[in-house]
């Protein structure tokens, strides 16, 4: 195990536009030379970002999140950020190491180059060597990605969201360019920690414990333990490993003498306890040591904490109405209904993602979630992100970062990700959480027809070939999904439905025929608007702006396009059609347009609370036939009207307890109305039966209309009663149950055709039933 010797944070950096730069000839390679230069030298944070630093030093002079000053940033997309600092010669063999650089940087020490860069997702590394005692200099340029991506041509072949283009050869999150849900802010900087650590002679250099078998009857697993040694001696049979694991009274040890400097070990486990995802069992994680001995000697140690699970996706190419089809994970041989969140970017200045991670995880936890999908528009996530899914059975859908494009199909590019992508599988592969890779988002959309012309997408050889020739030399255990949705040569053929979606849609009446008729079996992206409260929008919007949020020609306010993502002011901007959208659909749902801000922004959280929730309640009903809904998204990287439930400032939009009540693991639920009847169904998620007693009321009068018992039936849906309704009813039903033996009351509710509604009536519905929690009001 590699010691970290001396952390580097203590770094200043000179900050210089592109011309000036060039015109200037200056040598930034020394300290010195970077002081002769006159370029302006400030403070920086390590980790952090360029234009964090700049504002901290008075060179911005506005909040990029007010307003539209966020347009004001793409003035900075010029910009060189020299890093510069020193430190002492280590007292052994040592490396240095940056976790992330963001994005294209050169590194330099006491002078000489020893480093380029260019992929802010992957840790860089550096061996140390020739050191004087005292006041080493360690320079770190990094170059603007906007003027260094103008050397990579793209062929013809590619596309892109409309402000990506540049994005596409540069190894650097693809919000950042501009997306629907993150603003223009093309950072730079040491993003991640800086440090010195040890190099050992004889050492691991990788170690990957997985699952290869179960027999959950005799309670056992075989485990098969893959390591990559550093050897310095010439006798290979001097060396051995030992291997000692422990979860509760469960416990194995093993060991091997050594024949090379790869190898495997597997060990069967007794008295197994296994990994499951949350709500079909334990998160038990074994602790387990791995060390490397020399005659007898221990001269290193790794440990890694081990989920022993199997895991695989059942899937089709297609399916129809019938629901001849599938698409569904299991783990431990068990069907999981997954339900949870996309994860977004925490933050356009990725540095300060940790500082809101911990926040972000419990709103996932809390809303039920038991699956996330970690979406190819960002970054990939902190190890304390894929520990807290380990420690909460959180399952992991990992995009590879490839988002809404086609992406070079040649040589130079491939060989830039499959770096990236070995780094990525081997740094992750040992997380129990993670059952998915899969190769981009919505690549397969933007091959077959995004470039004007009908496409294959089977013949994207990045998806097709590359990721998948590596996700099978690295990590066989897992399934590998090339896009999602994942578009075939046989759906292209057939015009049938893909088993997996993202149903996005018109985005008109959210129980209309595009929703109610979708057939797929796993929608892997859903949602609907909502306003944030009045309080947050009074944070990101002119005092002026906040009400109405139109022009008198009807067209929204420049400061409310830009917070729906709109990176120019104009009506024909890419993503301007968002806030009339959000208009429209709190219009559907009460009749008619609200006339201040507060009613705008309760009508629009209800209407996206109803809608999520029905999504949410439509596919768990229909389960088997449906396995898994992940809607969008839990919380928001910047101020702005979205469809995530928590707004950037942490304050919760109605919605988030509506998805709560959805998501409980065992929920009464009615479906849609036939024939002036509509069923109740409980749909129970977890892997035990029980029983409960229920009564359903109808909130305007009080009247209890059904109750009685029934049991909850293990990883089913089953309808338990029906209901006889009104023609046209609008009526406010609250569902409500007690499981034997416990005084806990769970609550659900269910508004009958739900359109054209009258809202004073739904809020005084809403809160005899205890659901007003607005927030920010």
């Amino acid at each position: 195990m590699e010691k970290i010797l001396m952390t580097l944070d203590n770094f200043s950096s000179a900050i210089a536009e592109n011309k000036a730069f060039v015109a200037s000839g200056a040598d930034i390679s020394t300290i010195d030379g970077i002081k002769a230069s006159g370029f302006p030298i400030i403070k920086a944070k390590v980790p952090g970002n360029t234009e964090l630093d700049m504002m901290a030093a008075g060179m911005i002079d506005f909040d990029p999140f007010f307003g539209t000053d966020t347009l004001k940033m793409q003035d900075y997309e010029n910009l060189h950020d020299i890093y510069f600092t020193t430190f002492d010669k280590p007292s052994c063999n040592a490396k240095l190491c940056f976790e992330g650089i963001d994005t294209i940087a050169d590194i330099y020490i006491n002078g000489v180059l020893v480093k380029s860069t260019a992929n802010m997702y992957i840790s860089h590394e550096v061996p140390l060597c020739g050191l004087k005692e005292k006041d080493n200099e360690l320079v770190v340029h990094i170059k603007p990605v906007m003027i260094e991506s103008r050397k990579w041509d793209l062929p013809v072949v590619c596309n892109s969201l409309t402000y990506g283009m540049a994005s596409l050869y540069v190894r650097k999150a693809a919000h950042m360019y501009g997306w629907d849900i993150m603003p223009r802010i093309v950072s730079s900087g040491i993003w991640k920690p800086v440090y010195i650590k040890e190099v050992k002679e004889d050492c691991f250099k990788d170690v990957y414990i997985y699952t290869l078998g179960i027999d959950r009857e005799k309670q056992t697993a075989r485990l098969s333990v893959f390591y990559t040694l550093e050897l310095s001696e010439d006798k290979t049979q001097d060396y051995s490993i030992r291997v000692v694991g422990e979860c509760g009274d469960s416990k194995f040890e093993s060991g091997q003498v050594l024949f090379s400097h790869c190898n495997r070990l597997e060990i069967d486990v007794k008295n197994c306890k296994y990994w499951w995802p949350r709500y079909a069992g334990e998160q038990n994680m074994y602790s387990v040591d791995i060390e490397l001995l020399y005659k007898g000697e221990v001269v290193d140690t790794c440990h890694r904490d081990v989920g022993v699970r199997t895991t695989e996706l059942v899937r089709t190419n297609t399916t129809d109405r019938d629901g001849n089809g599938d698409f569904c994970f299991k783990v431990n041989g068990e069907r999981i209904f997954a339900m949870g969140s996309n994860w977004v970017p925490l933050d356009p200045f990725h540095s300060r993602d940790i500082e809101r991670l911990e926040k972000s995880f419990d709103l996932l936890y809390d809303v039920g979630s038991n699956v996330v999908r970690c979406w190819g528009g960002n970054v990939y996530e902190s190890d304390e992100f894929y520990t807290l899914c380990d420690k909460h059975g959180i399952m992991v859908w990992q995009d590879f970062a490839m988002g809404c494009a086609v992406y070079p199909q040649e040589q130079k590019f491939y060989d830039m990700l499959e770096e990236e992508v070995v780094f990525i599988i081997k740094k992750l592969r040992n997380h129990p959480s993670i059952v998915l890779w899969a190769g981009d988002n919505e690549g397969d959309y933007a091959y077959m027809s995004w470039g004007g012309m009908t496409r294959n997408p089977d013949k994207n050889i990045v998806t097709r070939e590359v990721l998948a020739r590596l996700c099978e030399m690295h990590d066989f255990t897992r399934p590998y999904l090339p896009s999602s949705p994942y578009i075939t040569e046989e759906t292209m053929r057939t015009g049938a439905d893909t088993s997996e979606d993202h149903l996005w849609g018109p985005r008109d009446y959210f129980k209309g025929n595009y929703y109610k008729n979708t057939v797929c079996h796993f929608a892997s992206e859903t949602g609907y608007h909502a306003c944030p409260s009045p309080k947050s929008v009074e944070r990101f919007i002119p005092k002026e702006d906040v009400w109405p949020w139109y022009k008198p020609d009807g067209v929204a306010k420049d400061s409310w396009l830009v917070h729906a993502a709109c990176m120019e002011v104009s009506p024909y901007a890419a993503f301007s059609y968002r806030i009339k959208l959000m208009a429209d659909q709190v219009k559907t749902l009460f009749g008619k347009d609200p006339d201040n801000i507060c009613d705008f922004a309760k009508q629009s959280q209800i209407s996206q609370g109803e809608a999520v929730k029905y999504y949410i309640e439509r596919f768990r009903i229909s389960k088997p036939r449906r396995s898994g809904i992940i809607w969008w998204n839990i919380v928001d990287g910047w101020p702005q009207f979205s469809d995530a439930v928590v707004d950037y400032y942490f304050v919760k939009k109605v919605g988030y307890h509506y998805i709560k009540r959805a998501q409980a693991p065992i929920c009464l639920m009615f479906d849609e109305p036939k024939n002036n009847v509509i069923d109740l169904y409980v749909a129970n998620d977890t892997l035990k039966n029980r029983n409960f007693t229920y009564k359903v009321t109808n909130i305007t009068d009080g009247k209890v209309v059904l109750s009685g018992g029934g049991c909850a039936f293990s990883n089913a849906s089953t309808k338990l009663a029906q209901l006889a309704i009104e023609e046209e009813e609008k009526k406010f039903y609250l569902i409500e149950w007690t499981f034997d033996g416990e005084t806990e009351v769970h609550k659900n509710h269910y508004f009958t055709n739900i359109i054209d509604i009258d809202y004073d009536a739904y809020m005084t519905a809403l809160k005899k039933c205890g659901f007003d929690q607005f927030e920010g009001f």
